[in-house]
């Protein structure tokens, strides 16, 4: 399942959605805009996406990483618009008969989302100042 929202993520809801009777792990990410980034005080982020080819590229990840490790189920979705500090921008839910396997997808997920799905995020700094990051380019947020 992957999906764009502007609405606040809800981490329970993909927790159920991933979970299931032969899962024993489900591990889940969540990235939220933190106040400092390369030690520039953050007021807020904004998100756009291609929605229509950002959804077709997290469909594929999901896929793919049903196909190199035994997950049972996949979540993903990342929030657009205006986020504030400690506001979720993104959840990875994974679940697998093992930790293992759910650790490595969720990390291949989250690492691989953040570089290759059209999504776009603008720092809003303290000062005033903007500063778009585009997926793949290098970034002081590691959420």
């Amino acid at each position: 399942m992957a999906s764009l929202t502007h609405e606040t993520i809800d981490l329970q809801s993909l927790y159920d959605m991933v979970a299931t009777p032969t899962a024993g792990a489900i591990v889940t990410f969540s990235g939220v805009t933190r106040e400092l980034t390369q030690g520039r005080q953050t007021e807020s982020l904004d998100y756009e996406a291609y929605a229509e080819m950002a959804l077709a590229k997290l469909e594929e990840l999901e896929q793919v990483a049903k196909e190199r490790w035994p997950v049972e189920k996949c979540a993903v979705v990342h929030r657009l618009g205006h986020l504030e500090i400690s506001e979720a921008s993104v959840v990875v839910a994974v679940s697998s008969a093992h930790r293992e396997a759910a650790f490595l997808a969720a990390k291949w997920l989250i690492d691989t989302l953040k570089a290759e799905v059209p999504i776009w995020k603008r720092e809003n700094w303290r000062d005033g100042s903007t500063e778009w990051v585009h997926p793949g380019l290098p970034s002081g947020d590691a959420s």
